[in-house]
């Protein structure tokens, strides 16, 4: 229990103690005082020295305990919450030593640390990104190649989730619904045929061939399975030579051959964070009123193991079904001509409902976006039964409650940049909250945070905030 007070409430505590202890010694000593003197008529004296003493000594402490609050207290935890953010974040903003004036030696001693670990750090980021940059000039190349070859490749491990799809199946997918590392396969073809195959592979070891139609009903596909070995899943292959694909358009080799190693089926509050699934979400509107105003962007991001998926996002205009308001357009630069013909709320709503299945929906200030969302629930017919995350309550559990926790103010902190021509459009600012959120994980995790169930447990303690906002 001693752990999870925080040490500004240690300190607010002690002085509490301190104080209470100064009252108790106050009155105990007026009483000893009074039963000495033995004199009724001094029983006035003694009642107001005693009030005056008590007050007096609780507003000393009271003050005193502001002062190192401000001066002593806070600046600890933001120097705490900087170390973690440049250990675990990899963040490379300088410590404030104005505020951490009365610390002594603590600010300058940190910073020394940390810049020398820095040194080392950007020595060995050097050579990793000269490597990676290889890794990514062979990554491109193979991407090319694959895409001349009209055959689709997916990887999917044994239960049925994608691990790996090419261009070609990325087309393929999206014919169905948008292509998505760690989705289901039943989210795209229908399950019979795949688990018939699946069986057969499993008890013969050889490759299978069979037809299997898109969930949508609306497309057939001859289908090969092969085994990987060793138990991790298949490849499924599809001849594309046929399909109505454009060949010149980009489409990049998507895979985390992590997810070939199976989780178990865990409610989302036992699963660690690594394991997650998230999906981040923005919205512009019509205006501040979730239960009359109306959404006109939807933009999306996922993020798997703790990175950000290149190429899966969702970037759709909305029809509001009203006029947009002139002040709304200054700010997101959305106009009624924009988004005219646009999918309505409906049908948009039900693609970010399917792009976000089985993930924890992340956004800043949640409740705010979510409410246009569930307002129109059942126009969509879904239910919006996911868990939900929001940067602004992870912002307060790691940096506290009394700090700035605007999108704008988390990016400064955590070193991400938000171009001005995406700030304020749906895509560009949950683009930038994914990769606040990319940079927090990291840092939950070393605060002993590591299931999804720990750090809903912790934000739930600054549920006011969100309030406060709304």
């Amino acid at each position: 229990m001693s752990r999870k007070l925080g040490l500004r409430l240690r300190i607010f505590l002690f002085f509490c103690l301190l104080a209470g202890g100064s009252v108790a010694i106050a009155v105990i000593s007026l009483m000893i005082g009074y039963n000495r003197a033995g004199q009724p008529e001094m029983m006035d004296a003694f009642v107001l020295a005693g009030i005056l003493s008590v007050f007096l000594t609780v507003a000393l402490i009271a003050g005193i305990w502001l002062l190192f609050d401000e001066n002593i207290a806070k600046p600890v935890e933001r120097i705490a919450a900087n170390l973690r953010a440049r250990a675990h974040a990899g963040t490379a903003g300088r410590i404030d030593m104005n505020t951490a004036r009365y610390l002594g030696d603590l600010a300058l001693a940190a910073e020394a640390v940390t810049a020398k670990l820095s040194e080392n750090a950007t020595s060995t980021a050097e050579q990793i990104a000269a490597e990676t940059a290889r890794l990514a000039a062979d990554k491109e190349w193979l991407t090319a190649l694959l895409t001349e070859i009209p055959v689709a490749m997916i990887i999917v491990n044994p239960g049925h989730r994608i691990v790996l799809y090419d261009g070609q199946a990325a087309a393929v997918l999206a014919q169905i619904a948008h292509p998505r590392l760690q989705a289901s396969l039943f989210d795209y073809l229908e399950q019979q045929p795949v688990e018939a195959a699946y069986r057969k592979l499993a008890r013969t070891g050889k490759e299978v061939g069979f037809s299997a139609q898109s969930v949508t009903g609306q497309q057939s596909y001859e289908l090969r399975m092969k085994p990987l070995g060793q138990g991790h899943g298949y490849l499924l292959t599809l001849d594309t030579s046929a399909a109505r694909i454009a060949p010149d358009e980009a489409r990049p080799l998507v895979y985390d051959f992590d997810l070939l190693e199976t989780s178990g089926d865990d409610a989302f509050e036992k699963r660690p964070l690594t394991d997650l699934c998230f999906v981040v979400f923005d919205t512009e509107t019509t205006g501040l009123l979730p239960h009359k105003d109306e959404i006109v962007q939807i933009g999306a991001v996922r993020v798997l193991r703790g990175r950000i998926v290149k190429g899966e996002v969702l970037d759709t205009l909305v029809d509001p079904g009203m006029p947009i308001p002139a002040a709304s357009s200054r700010v997101h630069r959305i106009t009624d001509a924009m988004v005219a013909g646009a999918p309505d709320i409906a049908e948009a709503g039900r693609a970010f409902h399917k792009f976000s299945t089985d993930a924890v929906i992340v956004a800043h200030n949640a409740p705010f976006d979510m409410a246009f969302l569930r307002r129109h629930a059942t126009a969509m017919g879904v239910e919006w039964d996911h868990p939900i995350l929001d940067t602004v309550l992870l912002s307060a559990v790691l940096f506290g409650a009394s700090e700035t926790h605007t999108l704008d103010a988390l990016c400064d902190r955590l070193g991400v940049t938000i171009p001005q021509a995406l700030r304020h459009t749906a895509l560009g600012d949950a683009q930038a909250t994914a990769e606040v959120l990319c940079a927090m994980l990291p840092m939950l995790r070393a605060r002993g945070m590591t299931t999804f169930g720990d750090v809903i447990a912790e934000t739930r303690r600054h549920g006011r905030l969100l309030e406060d906002l709304n």
